[in-house]
């Protein structure tokens, strides 16, 4: 069997949709950078490093399957986010602040 016959993928291989997530040097917080596919967790890991912080901008990877993210359909905005906006005892300015701490 020659080399390129082993090292060779079946036509029909599907790899997994994962979702990379990069924490910056000076972030707090992990942002989505993009996707990839891979076969197994290891190899996304791998795979977003070499593609996502080429130039040592990241300290932190996380990959997700695509599958296990929910999400919201922007579709539907307005229905799915107008609650919140008639819950005003949410903002501080529903209260009235006592004499007492008005300095604060």
């Amino acid at each position: 069997m020659s080399e390129a016959t082993v090292n060779a993928r079946p036509e029909n291989t599907a790899f997994d949709l994962w979702e990379v997530f990069v924490r910056a040097r000076r972030g707090l917080s992990h942002q989505h950078v993009g996707s990839l596919h891979a076969p197994d967790a290891e190899v996304a890991l791998r795979r977003a490093r070499d593609l996502y912080t080429r130039r040592g901008e990241g300290v932190s990877v996380w990959v997700v399957p695509a599958g296990a993210v929910s999400a919201s359909d922007p579709g539907e905005k307005e229905p799915y986010f107008t609650p919140a906006r008639d819950k005003e005892y949410r903002y501080p300015t529903y209260y009235e602040l006592p004499r007492e701490v008005r300095g604060l």
